[in-house]
């Protein structure tokens, strides 16, 4: 919710008099209350969590107002979006949303993402991430150039393509994506060092190409689409542009933290103990729990990559039974996706996930992993009892030396006696009662540099 906050400077009750001489009355001189100041839209925007302002951005681009880069950046761009959306909806257009148009919004902005099926997705040969409308592209081709998605009758289309150049820089990969296909009309145009965008017609097609290069490696992202669907595509190409992320993985390493990164929480204790992903929360400048505040970091297990959060002060906690079942084939999964996959959002949902051991030492691997965001999360066998928390692992390329070894598990299940273990080793009694998951997650939101 972004709830406008307005400075009142109280007024001055001061009197200026002409000196009295002589029995003479003073001249009186009217008292002129101070202005209020009032905080600019930009201001407001600026106060706001980084969080908020990417998914405030993210909203705006859904319902077709906002057509920047959504990176949590306040803009004259993105003020006047809120504005434009406020007169759209016949509101006053003050640039600072009250909570009632900002709920709007976001299920407005919720609604339209679920209807093109919105989904991120990493291609498996490069590691590539990009968000794809699942709904409006359901058909899916690849091949050593790179991967298509497309409509059944090829009204849009997606394609990640990718190849070896040598000394590539943006300026040229722009002018090259400019004459191929021959007859491309451009009409905007972006060069930076690090990447390029291109937009215009292509016969009877609309056009969008961002491409980047890392040595001599080029990927591109190119969508097409037919010019009577420009309505519903157009939200969905600033949407795909923000969520294309080209090299995730470095140099055979693994993937760059992001700015802000988010997990879910299993409150654990009445008191405010959290049950939380390590990596999620590592090297964090803040850690804040959604509607709750500002968290510490109390305690780490490296090898199992949990770690232990508490939030103070907070009331009506509802701490999770890890009362544990005996999980067999099958797991739901209870937690909270990440912003950009519910439209802003912070909706529980569950996913059900397939089990199975993988190496030697008893470790649970989790098929098909849950979306980004639902690192942290409870895992429940069938009768609902707890069956270890879900993690998701960093992508890493693999190695010439590891090309013939068994894939590493996307997600895993930490199982309960290794939390239960964790947790005593802490001194944390987890004495918890709901048996309600929902009620008892939370949305663990880190902030970097």
């Amino acid at each position: 919710m972004v709830v406008a906050s307005i400075a009142w400077v109280a007024p001055a009750q001061t009197q200026t008099t002409a000196p009295t001489s002589g029995g003479i009355k003073p001249k009186a001189v009217a008292t002129v209350p101070l202005r209020p100041a009032l905080q600019k839209p930009a201001d407001t925007a600026n106060a706001m969590a980084q969080a908020e302002r990417l998914a405030l951005q993210s909203d705006l681009a859904w319902v077709g107002e906002y057509n920047g880069a959504i990176s949590g950046d306040v803009s004259e761009r993105m003020v006047a979006a809120i504005k434009d959306y406020q007169k759209t909806k016949g509101g006053r257009p003050t640039g600072v949303l009250n909570p009632q148009e900002r709920s709007v919004l976001a299920e407005t902005a919720r609604r339209r993402q679920e209807n093109v099926g919105w989904k991120l997705v990493t291609d498996a040969a490069t590691g590539v991430r990009l968000g794809i409308p699942i709904k409006l592209v359901p058909q899916q081709t690849s091949d050593a150039s790179g991967v298509k998605w497309s409509s059944p009758t090829g009204t849009v289309q997606v394609l990640l393509t990718r190849r070896k150049e040598a000394n590539p820089t943006t300026a040229k990969l722009a002018d090259q994506e400019k004459k191929d296909p021959p007859g491309r009309a451009v009409d905007y145009t972006v060069v930076k060092p690090d990447f390029f965008v291109l937009s215009g017609l292509q016969g009877l097609k609309k056009f969008y190409v961002r491409g980047t290069f890392r040595g001599d490696e080029v990927r591109i992202l190119t969508i097409l689409y037919d010019q009577a669907t420009e309505n519903i595509v157009e939200p969905v190409v600033i949407a795909m542009s923000s969520a294309f992320d080209a090299f995730p993985s470095g140099a055979g390493g693994p993937p760059p933290r992001r700015t802000v990164d988010y997990g879910t929480g299993v409150v654990v204790t009445d008191d405010g103990a959290i049950l939380a992903d390590r990596e999620v929360t590592d090297g964090c400048l803040a850690i804040t729990i959604g509607g709750l505040g500002h968290a510490d970091r109390l305690a780490d297990d490296k090898d199992h990559n949990l770690a232990l959060l508490h939030v103070y002060g907070a009331r009506g906690l509802k701490a999770f039974s890890l009362a544990t079942g005996a999980a067999k084939s099958f797991v739901e999964i209870t937690g909270i996706a990440d912003p950009q996959n519910q439209a802003g959002g912070s909706t529980v949902t569950s996913v059900r996930a397939q089990i199975a051991q993988v190496g030697t030492e008893g470790d649970l691997a989790l098929s098909p992993p849950p979306g980004l965001g639902f690192s942290g999360a409870p895992a429940l066998e069938g009768d609902g009892k707890f069956a270890g928390l879900a993690l998701l692992k960093p992508l890493v390329v693999a190695t010439v030396a590891a090309a013939n070894a068994p894939p590493a598990a996307q997600a895993v299940l930490v199982q309960p006696d290794i939390v239960a273990a964790f947790l005593k080793a802490n001194g944390v009694s987890a004495g918890g009662t709901s048996t309600d998951a929902k009620a008892s997650v939370v949305r663990v939101i880190c902030v970097r540099k």
